[in-house]
Parts: C-alpha cells; structure tokens; sequence
C-alpha cells in the first residue's frame, strides 16, 4: 500500500488534466485524457488516486497499469443514473468485461449494480469467483464450445446466441431448468469506426441476418427446453455518432412486434455498447449522459409508435466506463537521434502490454509523470522495447526534454491492453494497481520469468545428458 502525502496544487493551463475537482461525478469520464482524480503535485509530479505516479513505480516497478477506482465507479454510476433519469421502464448495465475481465474489476462493477457481459468461458468463470450474481452475466460468442455452453447453463447464465449451430445445440441439451436465452442479430447499421470494430454492418461475423428474423422466432417457439428473453443487436466500438442509436432502436422494436407474431413474448431489449472515449485532443465523444438518454428516447418512442410495452433495456459499456481510468507507466530508456528526421524515445513496455498501436493504428497522449509543468518541446517517438520495427506506440508525441529514468505516462489505456496483452519475446505481463484515497492495492501481479515457463514442457529425449546427470 502507498500513501501520498504531499498536497495536490493545480498546474494552471494543463490541457490533459480534468476540471477542477467538486463536480468529478457530473462530468463524463469517457472524455477526459486523464483520470478524473488526476492533479499535479507540489512535487511537480502525475497524480492519480491521491497516489504519486512516480513512487508507485517505484515500489512496484514498470511498466505499470493504474487504474483510478473513482473513475472507474462515476462512470457505472452516471450510466445507471442516466438511464433512471431518462427510461421509464426496467433496466440493466453490463459491464463488456471483454476490455478487461480480471476479479477486481467485475468485483467493482458488480458492488456498482452493474451486470457482465462475458464472452469466453474463462470470462464466465471469472465473474463466477468475483462474486457475480450469474443471473446478471451474459454470454456473448459467435463460435462457443458445447463445453463453455455447457458450463454457462449450468451456472444460470444467460446465453446470447449468435448461430444456428448454437441454437440447436441448446435445443438438443439436457437440463435441469429452461435454458435462458437472448438471440443475437444483425441490424445492418453502419458507423464510421475502425473496419475491424465494426460488428453491426451485415458483412459481419456475428449474430444471424436481418432474414432469417423469423425463422429464428419460429424455432425457438418449438422448442420447450429454450425460454427466449429478448433479442441483442450491436452496431460497433469508438463510436461517437449518435443517429445510428435511434437507428436501431426502431430495427429492434420492429423485431420485437415480429416475435409476437411468431408466440414468443419477449421481454429484454439489449442495444450493445460502443460509446467512445477521448485518447487524443482530437477526439470529441459524446458523453454518458447523452448517449443514455438517446438510447432510452429512441426505444421509448419506437415501443409508443408499435403500441408494445417497455422491454427492460439493456447496454453493454466497456470501454467508455474502464478506459479512461487506467494510465499506463513506463521508464525512459535509450534514446536515438537521427537528424532531420526523427528521436525515438524507447520504454520498458510496448506492444505486449499494449498492441493497440500495431492493431488498429490507434492514438493516444503520454506526459512525462515527474516534470508535469516543464514546456513540451521535443516532437519523438515513442518506441516499445520489442523487436519489432512497427512497435510504436505513439509517433510525433509532443514531450517535455527526456531522459533515461523519466516516467512516461500513456493515458486511456484501461480497454483491451491488458486483456490483449501477451508475453511477445517473453515478456512478463506488468503488475496493475488499484488507487483511491492516497493507496494503492496491487490486484494483479507482475508476472516472472518461472511464470513464462510455467506451462512448458520438455520432452525427456530432448535434456541433455549432462543436465539429466545434474
């Protein structure tokens, strides 16, 4: 546990900082650089949590995931406020634990009220241990195994299924109870996000076609062992438009009167996530609170116009609540120079802990966490520590002058880097810390090199003879 005891003090004009504090829980977290707790210190140093960035790299060392609990817990708190504030009827937020599934996080989402959205068997079990009630966990998939199925229905998970070889492999599976289910298609809505982030276009790997609507319905309604809750569509990730929303809430509920027609009374309505956050001064992403209330009107007023009840409504927020409360830490090391063309500033971490750059060539903004106030006037390149010429995580980066030992602070980075990390050139995974209140909890460890050969094998005839005699 750290304990910070300097006294924060404001750096005047800091473009990356939050608003002054007192209002914290009214503004949106998924437009924020930086975490909302984070300040700058009479130390001149990052903040987050009440913790000094720089000695909680000290004690546990880098590269290093923070992640600020309170603005991790306002954004689950903004979305089910929003939601009481603008839908009449009954609700649900699930956390997409997809861009960060460990116990702590879906601990905290859970205490929040929040439900989880799962998309493995490993993420089921997961939430299972983390305390998570499963009649609130959601089980997402195109290509589940007869084993995760298996284990989902006899948790009392609810299966979103996504084919017909799913479909009829719950209908052929014995169990003690009805087996619960959503159904999951396609609604054909296209948003301006990155090609492999798109998942609502009919070009998609997911969910079945807009035409096979009805004979979905028309099977499930024969098959006793299935009780059919509602039906799940989702049009994308990083998505700052919010037309295509009200675009599908008149798909769905269009969906809906055709169950009826088919004997099925659904009850649930799931629209998926997809809400953006800000990882760069460019980035200008609705906040919480609209995007709430233009997912509650549009299904509102589509249930009015079609004379159907309100279905509980469902969403799936993962990015928008996990990734602006996590910043990523490194240290400074080498340094090159090529004149007229280039610096590249190297770090201790990179594409195993975070492969976004090298995925889906995406943004983001670092500060350098122990001379917040010093002018940026170096433009370089911040190169991972692989070997691997496209491991870059941020080109043309506006810095203060470096140099080796300097902590480097990458923000946004609670979404998909820990969950894609890997051990690329054997790499340890990093540690990650939970701050609040000036402590910091360690709630996953940094992994060894034992642990990178936990699971290796070698074969007898392949040790060698003087090793065996050893």
């Amino acid at each position: 546990m750290v304990s910070i005891q300097e006294k924060a003090v404001p750096v005047s004009g800091f473009q990356y900082l939050p608003a002054p504090m007192g209002a914290s829980e009214s503004r949106s977290p998924n437009q924020q650089l930086l975490p909302l707790t984070a300040r700058v210190n009479e130390l001149d140093h990052l903040e987050i949590g009440g913790c000094d960035v720089v000695t909680l790299v000290q004690q546990f060392r880098s590269p290093l995931y923070i992640l600020d609990e309170d603005t991790f817990r306002s954004g689950c708190r903004q979305y089910r406020e929003a939601f009481a504030r603008y839908y009449p009827g009954e609700f649900l937020v699930l956390y997409a634990s997809k861009a960060w599934n460990c116990l702590a996080i879906c601990a905290i989402a859970a205490s929040e009220g929040l439900g989880i959205d799962v998309v493995s068997g490993g993420e089921v079990y997961t939430a299972l241990q983390a305390g998570v009630n499963p009649a609130k966990i959601y089980f997402h998939g195109n290509n589940k195994s007869q084993e995760e199925l298996r284990f989902a229905v006899a948790s009392g998970c609810t299966v979103v299924v996504d084919n017909w070889l799913e479909l009829r492999t719950l209908a052929a599976m014995t169990a003690d109870q009805p087996i619960r289910i959503m159904v999951r298609f396609t609604p054909g809505i296209e948003c301006h996000t990155h090609e492999y982030i798109r998942t609502g276009h009919l070009d998609s790997k997911f969910g079945f076609d807009p035409d096979q609507v009805e004979e979905v319905f028309r099977f499930i309604s024969g098959q006793p062992i299935l009780t059919c809750c509602g039906i799940h569509a989702h049009i994308g990730s990083q998505i700052f438009e919010l037309q295509p929303h009200t675009d599908l809430a008149g798909v769905l509920v269009q969906w809906l009167v055709l169950a009826r027609e088919c004997g099925l009374e659904l009850t649930e309505l799931n629209v998926g996530g997809g809400l953006g956050i800000r990882y760069t001064e460019a980035d200008d992403p609705p906040s919480i609170d609209e995007w709430v209330k233009r997912v509650s009107t549009g299904v509102a007023s589509a249930c009015e116009a079609q004379q159907l009840p309100l279905p509980k409504l469902l969403c799936e927020p993962g990015r928008s609540l996990i990734g602006p409360a996590c910043v990523t830490a490194y240290t400074v090391g080498s340094q090159k120079i090529i004149p007229d063309i280039r610096t590249y500033i190297s770090i201790d971490g990179g594409m195993s802990d975070n492969p976004r750059p090298i995925t889906y060539q995406s943004s983001y903004r670092s500060v350098v966490a122990n001379q917040m106030s010093a002018p940026m006037t170096e433009n370089v390149t911040i190169a991972g520590k692989h070997c691997e010429s496209g491991d870059i995580l941020i080109k043309d980066a506006q810095l203060p002058v470096t140099a080796a030992g300097d902590i480097l602070v990458v923000m946004a980075t609670g979404a998909y880097n820990y969950s894609m990390a890997s051990n690329y050139n054997r790499l340890p995974r990093p540690a990650a810390v939970l701050v609040r209140d000036g402590e910091a909890n360690l709630f996953l460890q940094r992994e060894t090199y034992e642990d990178l050969i936990r699971h290796d094998r070698l074969p007898e005839r392949l040790i060698a003879p003087e090793l065996s005699q050893g």
